[in-house]
């Protein structure tokens, strides 16, 4: 289906800073329909073709009513003999009333309301509702009607949508969260039950018809800023809990829409929602994730305690095998480390295995290789982000592989540096990190299969019961090892039982 832009373009003359208006319309629609409990067509003037023809650009069902369309309506085209009310309107530049009909042949009223900006007509939006016969509107329906009309009279006018709206937030409050009316003097003039309901939350129990929202003690200053600056303003008014009662604090999220008239500010429309619940269950999700946090860190913390420790041990002994041991071990355990780091500055179940693979490449050529004999490491490609259970045991894999590789790829009379690339390759479904060099390549009958070095041995458990992978190693003018892991969102390898 094309959207909304594409349908403008290709049908209309809208464009520009008109064609935003337009958009901006379209979105706020779904406010609209709930007022007046009818679906919104929202139609502009085809260019192309003879006679008066109109394309729908937007469709919105209200959710306070049923709709009359089960159908979708969005580009399609309709004649001024199908839609005369939108024809009369958009050549009146007046709000017309007209009748329908519908799909399913039922008859529909349809009033039309002509779209203008800048003293330009760019469409027309047609209200259309089930005719209402031998009933007498409630209340409520009365009022949220009347609210429509007054926004329909400033649609006619040019002032609304608003040229800025206050930025959307996904738990903005709609019509059925609660609806307050203020009159020209920001008294309230009607309060709906379910705005009565959020105010006696929020610890206002006295009766608001006719008071100010700041005789109330409630969000005032943001009533009065909408006022001031004729645009929608959303606030979030938080009520402390009241002494003796076991409820947490009131959050009410509060917009305030100033309604405008021959261009002064009538009266003001305002949503109340209670997001109590959402911001207490915000705040427990930013508390996990900073426990989260503090635990890797503190888990890193001790990893690096146990690399001090075992390099105060290296010191006291003698033995050279014993020395390289504990020194092996120190950087296994300094790679588990930093992707507890990575994790510990962003607590998510993933990690940006670069921001772990450069480190740790560099560790390892720090530690590994010497002046005399220089050896050259350069990574590319681009890892992606990694689960935690992925990223750990393979920084222990790649450590184990860039210290085979100094230690065994490169002779120790060679006359020219040694080069070692570290290539990364990510295309969601699988990993593949390869480690090449440029050395002596592989003994003459070597099989990894078979092989008993410690490192290797380590390498090819990780691979094949933590990562459920494969490695595979060659001599390609030097050695070249690549290491395939899937990395696909699913169920892990468990170790093999032994």
């Amino acid at each position: 289906m094309a959207t909304f832009v594409e349908l403008a373009r290709a049908h209309t003359s809208l464009g520009g800073t008109a064609l935003g208006h337009v958009q901006r319309l379209a979105a706020a629609s779904g406010l609209l329909a709930d007022f007046c409990f009818s679906d919104l067509l929202l139609l502009a003037p085809v260019v192309k073709g003879k006679g008066s023809r109109f394309v729908v650009l937007a469709q919105i069902r209200p959710t306070t009513s049923q709709t009359l369309y089960r159908e979708d309506l969005v580009g399609t085209v309709v004649d001024e003999v199908e839609r005369q009310g939108v024809a009369h309107s958009w050549q009146r530049g007046e709000i017309v009333e007209d009748e329908v009909e519908t799909a399913q042949g039922e008859r529909a009223r349809s009033q039309c309301i002509p779209v203008r900006w800048k003293g330009a007509m760019l469409g027309v939006l047609s209200r259309d509702s089930a005719p209402s016969v031998g009933r007498r509107p409630g209340e409520l329906e009365r009022v949220y009607t009347e609210i429509f009309d007054r926004f329909a009279r400033m649609i006619a006018a040019g002032t609304f949508p608003f040229p800025v709206e206050d930025a959307e937030i996904e738990e903005a409050p709609r019509v059925g969260d609660g609806v307050l009316l203020l009159d020209a003097d920001d008294r309230v003039e009607y309060a709906s039950p379910n705005a009565v309901s959020a105010l006696h939350r929020a610890g206002v129990h006295a009766n608001a018809t006719g008071m100010r929202l700041d005789e109330l003690g409630f969000a005032g200053t943001t009533v009065r800023m909408a006022r001031l600056s004729r645009m929608p303003v959303t606030d979030e008014v938080e009520v402390p809990a009241e002494e003796g009662t076991e409820e947490g604090e009131v959050i009410v999220l509060v917009r305030v829409i100033p309604l405008i008239e021959h261009d002064e500010v009538t009266g003001a429309v305002v949503l109340l929602r209670d997001v109590s619940e959402l911001r207490r269950r915000d705040r427990l999700l930013i508390s996990k994730d900073a426990t989260i946090r503090e635990i890797h860190h503190r888990v890193k913390n001790n990893l690096q305690t146990i690399s001090s420790l075992l390099r105060l041990q290296v010191r006291r002994l003698a033995s050279p095998e014993a020395k390289d041991a504990i020194e092996e071990s120190v950087r296994r355990i300094r790679s588990i480390a930093l992707v507890h780091e990575t994790l510990a500055r962003d607590a998510t179940e993933e990690v940006d295995f670069n921001s772990i693979v450069r480190p740790l490449v560099r560790t390892v050529a720090e530690g590994l290789s010497s002046p005399e004999h220089p050896i050259h490491f350069r990574v590319e490609g681009d890892a992606g982000e990694l689960p935690a259970e992925v990223a750990t045991p393979l920084a222990v894999v790649l450590t184990e592989l860039l210290q085979n590789t100094v230690d065994h790829a490169f002779a120790a009379d060679r006359a020219q540096d040694g080069n070692v690339l570290v290539r990364l390759d990510h295309d969601d479904k699988e990993l593949t990190v390869r480690v090449h060099d440029d050395g002596v390549g592989l003994p003459f009958g070597f099989a990894l299969e078979t092989s008993s070095g410690l490192g290797l041995s380590i390498v090819r458990s990780l691979v094949a019961s933590e990562l459920g992978g494969t490695i595979d190693m060659s001599s390609d003018g030097g050695t070249l090892v690549e290491v395939r892991v899937p990395v696909a969102r699913r169920d892990r390898l468990e170790p093999a039982a032994e």
